[in-house]
Formats: C-alpha cells, sequence, structure tokens
C-alpha cells in the first residue's frame, strides 16, 4: 500500500531520445551518468502521492498503486500539479506495486498492469506540463521495500526478493520510465537486492537507491550511512541518499555521511518531520519554508537531487524550487573523490569467537566427540526458585553435564528462563543452556538479552522460534516474531563475530555456544529439513530433538542430514501415565507408536504406570545412544531424581538418586 508518500528523483532520459541517452552513457567515462546528464546542476524531485491522496479523502486501507486503474484521473492530477510546482523528476504511483504489498489487496496478479499504467499516467502529466510550459521532466519508476522481512531475519529468500523486484521493474522498463528509483529501503541487503534486479532488466537505465534512517541516522538493520553508500557505490547504483526517515535533520546528518564514503550523485527527500496528531489525525507540521531550508542545506552539502517524502505536498516542492533558482541552477556541485580510508569505511570488526571447545563444557564435550547428558528444568511460575535450584543442585553432583531451561513453554507465563539459569549457576555451579524464543522479542530486544545473558555468564543458547501465545494461557498476548530461529541463529553467529546486525563492533565475541532444535516426527518433514539446513547454514552447532518415542523416525531423520550433519542430541520424556501419552500424542502431536500406549495401558496403578514411563524411556536411550551425541531427559512435573534414573547408564552415581531424594 502506498501510504507512505514518495520522493523521487534522479536522473533521466528523455522521452523519444533514449538512444541519444545510451551514447552519452558510453562516453561518461569516470564522470557519472546522472551528474552527465543535469550537468551538476541541482534537480527538484516531486514530493508525497500518499499524503495528497489521504488528504483528499482516500482512506490508508486503499491500494493507492491501484487506482492508477480505478482512478488514474486522480493521479494524473497530482502529478501535474508537482509539475507545475517546479518538479523535473516525476516518481510513478507505484511505490507498493510489488507482489508481496498487492497480495494483501487480492491484486497478486496485476504486478505488469498497476506498473504500466503509474508509467503511462505519469507520461500523460508530462505531455500536458510540455505543451503549457515547453519544458523538460523525466518518469522515475517509483520501487519501495517489498514489506516482507527478508533472509537471515525473515522466511523470504533473497532469491524471491530479487525475483519479485524484478517483476516489477520489468513491467516500469517496457512501459518506458526515464529511469528508476528505489528508495525509502530499511536494510542494506534488500536495497542490494532491488539494485541488482535492475541491472539485469535494464542496465542502459540510471538506477538510484535511497535508504532510511531512524532517530540515530542509522539505516533499520543497523548500519551507518556511510556503510550503505560504500556497498551500494560497490554494487552498482548510479546515485545513493537518503529519503523518508524522521524529517529533514536526520536525514541531512545521513547525506552528510554518505558524501565521505562514495563519488556518486547524492539524493536526499526527508519526510516533512514527525507526524503529531491533531484532533484525531497525524498531520506534518514541518512548513514549506523549512523544506526549503532543507533544500539549501543539502545542496551547500553536497547533494544533487532533492524532493520530498512523507508530508511533503506541491506547496513544499514549490517553496524548494524558489530555494533552489536562489542558490544558482547552474552552480557546479563538487563531488569529489573520496580518499581510499573515505571509500572504505571501517565497518565493527569481526573478533571471531574461541574454539567451540573453549567456549563452554557443552561445547568441549561436543568438540572432543563425547556423550552429553543435559536435564530439563522448567522455570517456576511464581517467584520461588528453591526447588528448581535444589533440582539443579542434585543433578550436578550426579554428573549431569547442563541443564536446560525452556522460555516460557506452551506459551506460558513462567519466571524468566534468563533469571532460572543465572540462579542455577550462581548457586550449584552447574552450567546452563538458556532457551530462547522469538515469541516475545523485537530485535532490539533480542540483541539486548543476548549481550546481556553473555555478560553474566551465560555461554549456550538454544535458538527457538517459540510457541504462539494462542497455545498458552493468554491467547490474546501479542506475538512479535519479528525473526524465527533461523534468524535468531544469525544474529547470535554475527554477536560471536563480535558485530551487531548492523555490523557495529559490540566489544568483542559473546562466544555463545549454539543450539538448535529438530523435530524428526513432524508431518512435514520436508519443510523440517529445509529449515534444519537452513539453520546448520545459518550458524548452529548442535541441536536437541523433540522427545523420540520411535526410533525408526530419528534413524531416517539422521540419514537425511547427512550431508548437513551437526551433532544431534535426543530428547527423551518420561511418560508418567497413560493419560500423559495420550496428551504427547494428541495435543503435542509427537510420533507415539502403538506399542509404547499398549504398555501405559497396561499398566496397574499410577505407580505401575511411573516405572513403565521410567523403562520405556531407558530403553530409547540405550538405542539410540550409538546414533547420536548426547541425550536431554525432561523431568516431568519436577520429578529429577526420575530424570537421574533415566540416565544411569551414563551417569554412573545416577543409581543413588531415589536414596538423595529430590
Amino acid at each position: 500500500m502506498r501510504n507512505l508518500p514518495v520522493c523521487a528523483c534522479l536522473t533521466p532520459a528523455a522521452e523519444g531520445k533514449r538512444d541519444s541517452i545510451i551514447s552519452i552513457v558510453a562516453s561518461a567515462n569516470q564522470t557519472s551518468l546522472l551528474t552527465r546528464l543535469f550537468q551538476d546542476r541541482p534537480v527538484l524531485c516531486d514530493g508525497a502521492m500518499g499524503t495528497v491522496l489521504y488528504g483528499r479523502g482516500v482512506f490508508i486501507n486503499r491500494c493507492y498503486d491501484e487506482l492508477n486503474l480505478s482512478d488514474p484521473t486522480l493521479i494524473l492530477a497530482i502529478q501535474e500539479e508537482y509539475l507545475q510546482s517546479g518538479a523535473e523528476i516525476l516518481e510513478t504511483n507505484t511505490f507498493g506495486a510489488n507482489r508481496f504489498r498487492l497480495e494483501r489487496h487480492g491484486l497478486r496478479d496485476k504486478v505488469a498492469e498497476i506498473n504500466s499504467a503509474g508509467v503511462r499516467i505519469a507520461r500523460e502529466a508530462i505531455g500536458h506540463f510540455r505543451e503549457k510550459q515547453a519544458a523538460e521532466a523525466w518518469v522515475a519508476g517509483a520501487i519501495g521495500p517489498l514489506g516482507v522481512r527478508l533472509e537471515p531475519l525473515g522466511k523470504v529468500a533473497l532469491s524471491e526478493a530479487r525475483e519479485a523486484f524484478a517483476e516489477q521493474i520489468q513491467a516500469l522498463f517496457s512501459a518506458g520510465v526515464d529511469l528508476l528509483i528505489v528508495e525509502t529501503m530499511p536494510a542494506v541487503n534488500e536495497a542490494r537486492e532491488a539494485l541488482l534486479a535492475a541491472k539485469e532488466i535494464a542496465p542502459d537505465l540510471p538506477i538510484t537507491v535511497m535508504m532510511t534512517v531512524d532517530e540515530e541516522g542509522r539505516c533499520l538493520d543497523g548500519t551507518s550511512p556511510e556503510q550503505a553508500a560504500a556497498i551500494l557505490t560497490e554494487a552498482g547504483a548510479d546515485a545513493v541518499g537518503c529519503n523518508c526517515s524522521t524529517g529533514p535533520a536526520t536525514v541531512l546528518t545521513a547525506i552528510e555521511a554518505m558524501r565521505s564514503a562514495t563519488h556518486l550523485p547524492l539524493m536526499a527527500m526527508p519526510n516533512a518531520g514527525m507526524p503529531r496528531a491533531v484532533e484525531g489525525r497525524n498531520i506534518y507540521l514541518c512548513s514549506p519554508e523549512y523544506m526549503a531550508s532543507f533544500a539549501r542545506k543539502a545542496v551547500k552539502a553536497g547533494t544533487q537531487f532533492v524532493g520530498g517524502c512523507c508530508g511533503t505536498t506541491p506547496n513544499h516542492i514549490r517553496a524548494m524550487k524558489s530555494a533552489l533558482r536562489a542558490l544558482d541552477a547552474q552552480a557546479h556541485i563538487t563531488l569529489s573523490e573520496p580518499t581510499h580510508a573515505e571509500k572504505s569505511p571501517e565497518m565493527g570488526s569481526d573478533t571471531p569467537p574461541l574454539p567451540l571447545a573453549q567456549r563452554s563444557t557443552v561445547g568441549r564435550l561436543i568438540a572432543e566427540g563425547k556423550f552429553v547428558s543435559l536435564v530439563e528444568i522448567v522455570p517456576p511460575r511464581g517467584i520461588d526458585s528453591s526447588k528448581e535450584i535444589e533440582g539443579a543442585r542434585l543433578l550436578a553432583a550426579l554428573g549431569v553435564d547442563a541443564i536446560n531451561v525452556p522460555d516460557s513453554p506452551r506459551a506460558s507465563a513462567r519466571m524468566s528462563a534468563q533469571s532460572l539459569c543465572i540462579q542455577i549457576q550462581q548457586h550449584t555451579g552447574i552450567e546452563t543452556v538458556l532457551h530462547y524464543t522469538c515469541r516475545d522479542r523485537n530485535i532490539l530486544s533480542i540483541q539486548s538479552d543476548l549481550l546481556g545473558a553473555s555478560s553474566l555468564g551465560l555461554k549456550n543458547i538454544l535458538c527457538l522460534t517459540g510457541d504462539p501465545p494462542k497455545l498458552g494461557n493468554y491467547p490474546d498476548a501479542t506475538a512479535v516474531f519479528d525473526v524465527d530461529a533461523i534468524g535468531l541463529v544469525n544474529i547470535v553467529r554475527r554477536l560471536n563475530h563480535g558485530l551487531d546486525i548492523g555490523s557495529n563492533a559490540i566489544g568483542g565475541s559473546t562466544n555463545f555456544t549454539i543450539g538448535v532444535a529438530a523435530n524428526p516426527g513432524v508431518p512435514d518433514i520436508e519443510q523440517e529439513l529445509r529449515r534444519f539446513a537452513w539453520k546448520v547454514d545459518a550458524g548452529a552447532e548442535y541441536a536437541i530433538t523433540q522427545p523420540v518415542f520411535d526410533l525408526r523416525l530419528l534413524e531416517r531423520f539422521l540419514k537425511r542430514i547427512e550431508s548437513f550433519r551437526i551433532p544431534v542430541i535426543a530428547g527423551i520424556w518420561p511418560l508418567t501415565s497413560l493419560r500423559n501419552a495420550e496428551f504427547m500424542r494428541n495435543d503435542l502431536r509427537v510420533s507415539m507408536p502403538e506399542a509404547v500406549m499398549l504398555r501405559m495401558a497396561q499398566a496397574e496403578s499410577p505407580e505401575a504406570a511411573k516405572a513403565e514411563g521410567i523403562r520405556i524411556a531407558q530403553e530409547m536411550l540405550a538405542e539410540a545412544r550409538p546414533m547420536v551425541q548426547g541425550v536431554q531427559v525432561s523431568a516431568p512435573f519436577g520429578r529429577y531424581a526420575l530424570a537421574a534414573e533415566i540416565l544411569e547408564s551414563v551417569l554412573p552415581q545416577a543409581a543413588h538418586a531415589q536414596k538423595t531424594g529430590a
């Protein structure tokens, strides 16, 4: 949906003169294509489309791009106003006309039609303008972000993103745009995919890319403006810059930083400040005069292309035009070649983690090929963790290698897993494995939590997507899921190299041992295998399976992952009753062989059922042990001695668990 007003910009190829433009490109030598075409002079772009549409009564739940088809006269009128105000670059109304955004409105099959119509309307507006003013203007194909999160932090592959961008760009190119503008890009990896798609589809068109930044002047993926400029310059952009963001001051700071990192022309198209709620409506309060002042400052800072984004109107563009006239439209903008150091802005220093064997006890055992024993201790529902700490003390005395602490399993409200991990380590000395889910945290919180966990001495992270809130006792709670387990592994791996997700140094490696989950019994095993391979590729170093009751599924899973195998630790769950077995099979969808169900059904008393559950778990451990590198045993209802009894074969001291008590 193009409810964000867009900025326009770039440099052109006049209608009917494409061949001559291409010849100019060929002779441009070291001079930028955009700079050569506009002779190093300031160029004014247009302003917001969404803001003006909203002001004319088009509600934001409409697909603004679709108006190219249903109300082309309205779009034409707005674009003619921008031309009359002095804009030389006119963007097509196609900011959100990609397959992902259009699909939300049931318009997935209209990508080509909507983009082609957008070019046709803009071309018609310029035709009318030429007849009245005898002046030139150019059509820029507007390409906004896809509106989905890309790998490594999302589920959409970079190849899928490039394919979506290519589909839109092909339609714009075929319809005859003069140049392409990739704008409001939140992350450098998405901007780069759009740029590469444009270069493949339309190598002879000028291609410009603008990032958006936050209040601190960084791209929304944490990348600095100078890093973004350097990356996009290397990838082949004809101009780079910043648009949208939090207003003129922030954009101007970002542009000044970009100037040191690239020799390309710069573009700056800020919002008219941050919106403010006024009588129930969001209003942009930056005046046309303030935007005119910004235009003067931006040009003096080395910007060649200026315009407006959200909140700007033809009145703002008219004021900016007057400001540019006052600066002398023919003044030469110095675009000096940056020094070598400026071309390669220093990114965060990569600090590789310690070897796996030196990071943690779990890491050492995995690296040495030794069998790992883990027991799961679930955090309490209240503030008293004395039972859990005593259970960990018992297990530590028996020789268990580490304690696994789930993160609000089944979306239940419990003491934080991180808090219990710290208490267990402080009171008992045994190492813990922190389960960490993506359900409740955004990317900022994830990084903050993990930095804090490392500083407090937590060494092992199990990266999980997390159960959705609807499974828990607060089904209306809001989930975040900024990333899934794959994206989380990527974040932890970067922290292990001393970098946050924006490649900023954090002062050293977090040195986590990175684990992930695997489910050999999931119905869609092909999807599970694909996701497991992605986890391994992202940096997973070992895996813990869901509870195993059917060894055939485990064997098949291990065989299927041979080409991307990492150490696997099998999950073991001691059943306590037939009802428990039924819950596992029907509610949790765990594969439960009929033979196991029959054995639990034949138990004559609760005590007999618990004893049978222990025997089944011991058999699972004995049979699985040759196939895996460790075992994680759950302790249902806090029965830690029961877990120790199951581990009797791998822990010599475990035979004494019943005598010790828990």
